[in-house]
């Protein structure tokens, strides 16, 4: 269900965080549902449980989870989780566009690019 990748230059929990919400957005983890225990998620992902709990935490902050003493986390609604997802995607596209224009990439070609992503093409 998450998929990391140690060559990344974002940090683990961040990945773990990121695609949490991801899930929270695509309906996987419905709201007022439960999310697995860190100790089952760090056994899933062989990673240590501060990691896990740190995501977690994250989440929270972020008012995309809550927990419930004794219970568990649980999911807070999409509309969190959508937003975070957004901001996240907003940034990584102002980095992209940023590459891209020390890049050389003509205003013109990058914005033909992003007509074919949302005119449906098969370029996205």
């Amino acid at each position: 269900m998450i998929h990391l990748d140690p060559t990344s230059r974002t940090p683990i929990y961040q990945q773990i965080e990121e695609q949490i919400a991801e899930l929270i957005v695509m309906g996987v983890f419905p709201p007022e549902s439960r999310l697995p225990s860190v100790r089952s998620m760090a056994a899933e992902t062989g990673l240590n449980p501060n990691t896990i709990q740190k995501a977690y935490q994250e989440l929270e902050s972020e008012g995309v989870i809550y927990t419930v003493g004794g219970k568990g986390c649980f999911v807070g609604g999409r509309e969190n989780a959508a937003a975070v997802s957004r901001e996240r995607a907003e940034e990584a596209l102002q980095e992209a566009l940023r590459q891209a224009r020390l890049a050389g990439v003509e205003k013109n070609t990058a914005a033909a690019l992003l007509q074919q992503c949302y005119g449906g093409e098969e370029i996205c």
